[in-house]
């Protein structure tokens, strides 16, 4: 599936972050932990931001200046309506380049929608648009091995990829990163996060 194959999917499903029941809390502590590791709380940008805005609540609250990008039209429009004030991109993040350098990045269950190919490119333009001492927080499929595969669980087929533990740490070494923290934070579940520091 291309980037704009799951944009579309997600058009058809905000209705589920919208319920009273999506738990807001999701990912909050794990992002809290991250910015711990930040120097300089200035530009930030929340990769796949969707439409609830916890993140971008969490960055203001923070002392950020906070930026959205999604490949999702409805989810972008969701996000304007709730924070007119922040400028959100409706753009597919393995063709956009990013407009700024950046203190913080945030791919919160986003990027592993991308193609396989396009893993390795995309992490790398995340680390390098970070300012150096910037973090990224992202998580990921907690798979040993590379590979991809599609469901249907939220409704509309959706497609994910990951490269591996082994295969991102081997990519954020050679980027010059230091893994600050990685954690499977909803074992027995392959959902598994990293929190990376730029050198």
């Amino acid at each position: 599936m291309k980037p704009a194959d799951i944009g579309k999917a997600y058009n058809q499903i905000t209705h589920l972050w919208e319920e009273s029941s999506f738990n807001r809390n999701n990912g909050i502590e794990q992002h809290e932990r991250a910015i711990a590791f930040v120097k300089n709380m200035g530009k930030a940008l929340d990769v796949g931001c969707g439409c609830t805005g916890r993140f971008i609540n969490l960055l203001i609250g923070k002392g950020f200046s906070p930026e959205g990008v999604d490949v999702s039209e409805e989810m972008i429009n969701l996000a304007r309506k709730r924070h007119a004030e922040i400028t959100f991109y409706h753009e597919d993040i393995c063709q956009w380049e990013l407009p700024h350098k950046y203190d913080f990045i945030s791919a919160w269950d986003s990027i592993w929608h991308i193609p396989l190919e396009q893993q390795e490119k995309v992490l790398t333009k995340l680390i390098s648009g970070l300012n150096t001492n910037g973090v990224l927080i992202f998580s990921c499929g907690g798979t040993d091995d590379k590979g991809d595969h599609k469901d249907d669980f939220m409704g509309p087929e959706v497609y994910y990829s990951s490269l591996g533990i082994n295969g991102f740490l081997k990519l954020f070494v050679s980027l010059g990163c230091t893994c600050r923290h990685f954690e499977y934070d909803q074992y027995p579940e392959l959902h598994s996060y990293f929190i990376l520091q730029k050198s």
